[in-house]
């Protein structure tokens, strides 16, 4: 299992914890943000490959925000394939 830490950028959370198990997301949890939300992001996105997970969230903004939460676990992914 492997452990990724993140923090985001212009966006109400503050850091990202990503597990890996493989290509695979075993767990995510957002420090801060809305509740509910990210909540919801993590729930749906467990089980996903990165790659599946990249494709589905990124792009997406937060009202007028260049970025979300949900785009920041995109880049966090992004981010830990280019290394």
């Amino acid at each position: 299992m492997e452990k990724i830490v993140y923090n985001t950028r212009s966006v109400c959370s503050r850091r990202i914890h990503i597990e890996l198990d493989g290509d695979r997301i075993a767990n995510v949890k957002f420090e801060g943000g809305c509740a509910g939300n990210t909540q919801g992001v993590a729930a749906l996105v467990a089980g996903m490959s990165v790659d599946e997970a990249i494709s589905r969230l990124e792009g997406i903004k937060c009202g007028f925000k260049p970025t979300s939460c949900p785009d920041q676990l995109a880049k966090a992914l992004k981010e830990y394939k280019d290394k």
